[in-house]
């Protein structure tokens, strides 16, 4: 069965995410962004700024941050986020539904507590990266999904191995990894 936009948003309406407890957690959304392309779809990702205060600095990810006084809530946030970091503008989309909360693990990180956003778009728009973004992508969902992989990777002088998804030159790890994989759970 081909997964479309639409038959997303039919198992999003029915799925009833997992909400974490934001106590002394900051609070973050990120935009899973989607475009129908022929026959697969297509997920925007961008490659964060190599920057000394950022700790997630280089790494792939969704377009997202961090709550601030003047949203409503963290849909607010996501939208908000994607179009300062990409210009791209979700309202000019679609919400298909949201994914289960994350909370960072790892004691190199802010407690952070962060809520994924799904959104369709009927084509793409331009995109135009803030100095967060060093790159952009729109990537294959299918393919995505199936490279698969476990590498070993240096981050800020430690070694670890982590599960990933690969594409090109580019590894997706971390809390990206496991938005994609509860993601893929889904669809």
């Amino acid at each position: 069965m081909q997964t479309t936009i639409e038959s997303i948003c039919r198992k999003l309406t029915l799925y009833s995410p997992v909400r974490a407890d934001p106590e002394g957690r900051i609070e973050a959304a990120v935009a899973l962004t989607l475009i129908q392309r022929d026959e697969d779809l297509e997920v925007l990702l961008i490659k964060r700024t190599d920057r000394d205060d950022d700790p997630w600095s280089g790494q792939i990810a969704f377009p997202g941050g961090r709550i601030e006084t003047q949203d409503s809530n963290l849909q607010t946030t996501a939208i908000r986020e994607t179009l300062e970091e990409t210009a791209v503008d979700l309202t000019r989309g679609e919400l298909l539904g949201e994914l289960d909360d994350l909370s960072t693990s790892s004691l190199f990180l802010p407690p952070m507590m962060v809520r994924p956003f799904v959104f369709g778009l009927e084509q793409k728009q331009p995109v135009t990266p803030s100095e967060e973004v060093a790159l952009h992508f729109w990537v294959p969902l299918a393919g995505l999904l199936e490279a698969r992989v476990t590498e070993d990777i240096k981050v800020r002088g430690f070694s670890l191995t982590v599960q990933g998804y690969r594409f090109g030159s580019h590894l997706v790890w971390g809390m990206t990894e496991r938005i994609l994989t509860n993601f893929k759970g889904l669809i």
